[in-house]
């Protein structure tokens, strides 16, 4: 009997994940993986499921069935997990009175983390200037870098982020585009729930889609976008359709007037163009559009959380009581 290989050190797996709350299902049956070396956007509309998802790989919600694991373990179950893993849910947990330095001194302490890593990581988020400030008086955007370097202090290999754009600045968010780039770049796995669709077509290597607590699509960014095509116009469409059905592409008019064409070689299609003497008015590459896609997925398929009665909260249901707060 062949045995499984281990899962790779820092490869997120959820399998079968299902979590309900009385008579609600937040998450039904809930499969994908998340790789090293890459960043995977988690996506969907608010009240999709995915940040009851994410509190149960960080073992903050117990699952109803199924299974969410680090390197093969639960989080429960890994020694000093802020060595391990990296998270930053919330851009409120920290005590108001208390400076972002001695915040992250609090938590390094615990971990027995050296206060030369708090500096480190307070410059690396570029905040050190802010650190001995109280917490309570920043900004959404300052938080957000709190948190990010509250991640980064046990140097983990995993990190798991929920819509760490929130409250940055455009400079903000380019410099956190980078920064998870180059991290996945260094092999580390990279879990991020946003709903900044633009800024996740920019930023990541996978997308996980779910809505009304499933999987609706994932897969890589390339892979979801489909084929690339050209859009064409010019004076003769008929006449350049023609020309290209010699050089063996395919394209089919637009209602207005211009051509698809099925294929991403632009120079091809100017070059068929140049042999046929058809001038070429507006020529230009066409991918599918990540907001469009999502939108086209979870359309109609987003339920309604407003009811008090059906959001449970955190700290009920670790203690087996139904509520909840759900995004």
């Amino acid at each position: 009997m062949t045995t499984a290989p281990p899962a790779p050190p820092s490869q997120i797996e959820f399998h079968n994940l299902s979590k309900r709350f009385g008579d609600f299902t937040a998450v039904r049956d809930l499969t994908f993986t998340v790789e090293p070396g890459r960043v995977t956007g988690f996506l969907g509309p608010n009240g999709a499921g995915k940040t009851t998802t994410l509190r149960m790989l960080l073992g903050l919600i117990r699952p109803s069935e199924g299974t969410a694991t680090i390197g093969g373990r639960q989080y429960g179950a890994i020694a000093n997990p802020l060595r391990v893993v990296g998270s930053a849910l919330e851009a409120t947990n920290f005590h108001p009175g208390r400076s972002g330095r001695d915040h992250l001194r609090v938590l390094a302490a615990a971990a027995e983390i050296p206060d030369k890593r708090v500096d480190e990581m307070l410059e690396l988020v570029a905040i050190p200037a802010a650190a001995r400030k109280r917490a309570g008086g920043y900004s959404m955007g300052m938080r957000q870098r709190l948190g990010l370097a509250a991640a980064l202090l046990g140097d983990p290999q995993v990190l798991v982020l929920d819509e760490p754009a929130n409250g940055l600045d455009p400079e903000g968010i380019r410099w956190l585009r980078g920064f998870l780039r180059g991290l996945a770049a260094d092999g580390r796995t990279i879990l991020v729930s946003s709903h900044m669709l633009s800024e996740v077509e920019q930023t990541v290597d996978d997308v996980v889609i779910i809505s009304n607590g499933q999987l609706v699509k994932s897969g890589t960014m390339a892979d979801l976008h489909g084929p690339s095509s050209a859009l064409v116009r010019t004076s003769d469409p008929s006449r350049l359709a023609g020309a290209l059905r010699v050089a063996d592409v395919t394209s089919h008019a637009t209602p207005d007037g211009a051509l698809l064409v099925e294929t991403d070689d632009l120079r091809l299609v100017g070059d068929v163009a140049l042999r046929a003497g058809v001038p070429i008015w507006q020529l230009q590459a066409q991918v599918s559009d990540l907001e469009d896609m999502f939108f086209r997925l979870t359309e109609g398929q987003n339920r309604n959380l407003g009811d008090a009665t059906t959001a449970p909260r955190a700290g009920d249901a670790i203690m087996g009581r139904d509520g909840g707060n759900e995004k």
